[in-house]
């Protein structure tokens, strides 16, 4: 007799993130938009940080398996902790698939990131 049991697929999100704050030039931001930007920009400000982000977003098919992204100059524990800092900052998600984690970077957030440095509509 097995106590297997089988577990129920997710389906990917459908929702788009929405932009952290209004472009830049639009208006000053509010203290929250101000933390959540910085949160941002700070996860980012890190060198492997922004490697490991480039390596993801560039990556064949959008996503990436950290076996395939390691390869940045540190040890991988410290690998797992700046794409955890990634993570919080909501920059990438990820999903495990068996002993491998895959990591993407949604669209939506570039575009949220791009909307954030451009210039705002006359």
């Amino acid at each position: 007799m097995s106590n297997t049991q089988l577990l129920p697929l997710l389906e990917p999100a459908d929702q788009a993130v929405e932009p952290c704050c209004p472009p830049l030039t639009e208006r000053p931001f509010t203290a929250e938009e101000a933390e959540t930007a910085a949160r941002m920009f700070k996860a980012l400000g890190d060198p492997v940080r922004l490697r490991l982000f480039s390596a993801v977003a560039s990556h064949e098919g959008g996503e990436a398996c950290v076996c395939d992204i390691s390869d940045v100059g540190v040890s991988q524990p410290t690998v797992s902790h700046h794409l955890k800092k990634l993570k919080e900052a909501g920059l990438l998600t990820s999903e495990r698939r068996g002993t491998w984690v895959y990591y993407r970077v949604e669209p939506s957030v570039l575009a949220s990131m791009g909307k954030l440095l451009s210039i705002a509509p006359a």
